[in-house]
């Protein structure tokens, strides 16, 4: 059976594709604009602005300054093999602070023994 010339059955698939995208990009719109998302930068972020700042460690104290990196990464290392967890941050040029967590502060202290500078 013949298709009449006057009917339109060729543009409702198009038509329904093109709602059906419009419906996905409001939706999107919608879902990833939402203000009561937590914001790092916003207004209620700002009462931890002390932990925040550029010198922060956060969670982690720092146990040894070693005036070179090499030998804060080798002192990590050391730290590794005992079970500490520990992490390097460059506190001068080519000096470096070795940092853990505090529940690990004194057994890295006692491993760093006297070549290294307390901070």
């Amino acid at each position: 059976m013949p298709v009449p010339q006057s009917s339109l059955h060729y543009t409702v698939g198009p038509v329904i594709a093109v709602v059906a995208v419009l419906v996905i990009i409001a939706f999107m719109r919608w879902a990833f604009s939402q203000k009561s998302r937590y914001d790092p930068f916003g207004p209620m972020a700002r009462g931890r602005a002390d932990a925040t700042g550029p010198d922060s460690t956060g969670l982690l104290q720092a146990v040894a300054t070693m005036p070179q990196r090499e030998q804060a990464l080798a002192f990590r290392a050391v730290l590794s093999d005992a079970g500490i967890r520990s992490t390097v941050r460059e506190s001068a040029p080519g000096a470096a602070d070795v940092l853990v967590f505090p529940a690990d502060v004194e057994r890295a202290r006692q491993l760093a023994g006297p070549f290294a500078s307390p901070t």
